[in-house]
């Protein structure tokens, strides 16, 4: 007996120390870890807290839950007042949602108080109206947040949203606004209007190039590790850091196609090594590359071009006429395919669109399956809209599990 009471003693002992907790829960598949938040206040700390949820991502990829697709018409998005209207029956934000959660979302009736959609990251959406309305939606309080008017009026402009992670469990965020000059002129400079959450205004700088460049009108930035990276015309990328302190651009060229001159969709995303993904696609197939870190990482990104485009490697190619081929029961096959989107810090799968369906495909084992989603996919302006897939990251933030807990 007095045996028994001592080990029982120690693993109290044991679990009540964060540090041995952490350890314990470091080595627990996801869903277990999750359902420990119940046992106690203290566990439930333990395991939202951004320290211990970035210790374990460091250890296990970090999951998505895909809720659906959010459609944006350039056409209304920063609609002159002589351009198109958006017909009454046609939703400012649509949704083609894939699951139950997407459902909840899409009939809650907060997204028709959000304008036209943006952007999103980590679950946070950014929306609003061009140029001078905007939106933050919390997916933690449900809740959505008004940010101030911007004090630089640009009537064509590219953006960038960045949601930030704190020690003290308090979520920061920063939206970017960046002009574009749509006139034919060789300039080095761009202004730019970033806001932050943390000061709760929004404040103007000027970022220069060693070289002319111009920032593709009506884009928005990929984000990875905090560093911006735009579309540039001329195919080449402009690539920012906010937090080096310095107020300057570098811009890198985009790799040349092997596959085909002709690339008509390009998109950018985050590999499952944590860099940076290019792939661009044609009516032949889909190529993918990814830019290699130097050992000193990013932080020597001012270097010309030819110093990068030799960092450029190619990781996959896809012919779509191989592809439907392996895959003979989607009647897609006939219909013009192109590339829609990576998925987040993902290297091995990559959205397809063809016609009015999404397809995900499988880079390693070649399989492609069909995306289910509800919505009227069919009456979408393909050519005119972005179509972007909106993740949720399935870890539970401490705000979330605090809510949580007061109802338990």
């Amino acid at each position: 007996m007095k045996s028994g009471r001592i080990n029982h003693d120690n693993v109290h002992t044991a679990l009540t120390c964060d540090d041995v907790l952490c350890e314990i829960l470091l080595r627990l598949p996801e869903k277990s870890v999750f359902r420990l938040i119940l046992v106690s206040r203290k566990w439930l700390h333990v395991i939202c807290s951004n320290s211990f949820r970035s210790s374990y991502h460091s250890k296990w990829r970090e999951s998505f839950h895909l809720l659906g697709f959010f459609v944006c018409n350039f056409l209304y998005l920063g609609r002159p007042r002589d351009g198109f209207r958006r017909p009454p029956w046609e939703p400012a934000l649509p949704l083609l949602s894939t699951c139950k959660e997407g459902d909840d979302l899409k009939f809650s009736g907060v997204l028709k108080q959000l304008g036209y959609f943006i952007d999103s990251s980590n679950g946070f959406l950014l929306c609003g109206r061009h140029p001078m309305t905007y939106y933050i939606w919390s997916p933690i309080t449900r809740k959505q947040y008004q940010l101030p008017q911007p004090q630089q009026y640009y009537r064509s402009l590219c953006m960038a949203f960045i949601v930030e992670d704190s020690h003290d469990d308090v979520i920061c965020y920063k939206v970017i606004r960046a002009k574009c000059v749509c006139k034919p002129v060789e300039v080095n400079t761009v202004s730019i209007e970033t806001f932050s959450s943390k000061t709760g205004a929004w404040k103007q700088s000027t970022l220069t190039c060693s070289s002319s460049f111009a920032l593709c009108p009506r884009s928005v930035a990929t984000v990875i590790g905090g560093v911006v990276y735009w579309f540039s015309v001329h195919k080449h990328l402009a690539i920012y850091d906010p937090y080096l302190g310095v107020r300057r651009l570098s811009l890198i060229k985009l790799p040349a196609g092997e596959l085909s001159f002709d690339y008509e969709e390009s998109v950018l995303g985050e590999s499952s090594d944590g860099l940076l993904q290019y792939g661009q696609s044609s009516k032949l197939g889909i190529e993918i590359w990814v830019l290699e870190k130097e050992q000193s990482g990013y932080s020597s990104m001012y270097k010309s071009d030819t110093h990068w485009e030799k960092r450029w490697n190619l990781r996959y190619t896809l012919n779509f006429r191989e592809m439907w081929k392996k895959n003979p029961t989607f009647t897609d096959r006939f219909s013009e395919s192109q590339i829609l989107s990576f998925l987040p810090r993902n290297s091995e799968s990559v959205f397809i669109r063809s016609g009015s369906n999404i397809f995900l495909y499988q880079l390693e084992s070649k399989r492609l399956d069909v995306v289910r989603y509800h919505g009227r996919g069919s009456s979408i302006s393909w050519d005119s809209s972005k179509v972007v897939p909106y993740f949720r990251p399935s870890w539970p933030r401490s705000s979330l599990c605090q809510c949580i807990n007061s109802m338990t």
